[in-house]
């Protein structure tokens, strides 16, 4: 049986499956966007699909920090808009 690819949040650290987690990527132009297909060329991040770990992102700047540059308030919305209409 084949293994199932795991990445970690984060923002909390946990282990998930990659289909449970959110990407958020970052392509070689610096656009930074929500990826739901898991395929698209870039750099990626993964956070989990509640808003409790989506705060946390927020207040901490961890994506700020894992892409190297400062996050527009659109992206965290695009994100929240993708976390909470699951």
């Amino acid at each position: 049986m084949k293994q199932k690819p795991e990445r970690t949040c984060i923002v909390c650290n946990t282990q998930n499956e990659k289909r449970q987690l959110l990407r958020i990527v970052k392509s070689k132009e610096g656009i930074i966007e929500v990826d739901l297909t898991g395929k698209k060329n870039g750099r990626g991040a993964y956070i989990c699909k509640s808003e409790e770990c989506l705060n946390k992102l927020v207040k901490s700047k961890k994506l700020e920090k894992a892409f190297k540059q400062e996050i527009s308030e659109e992206v965290y919305e695009s994100i929240r808009g993708v976390i909470i209409d699951k």
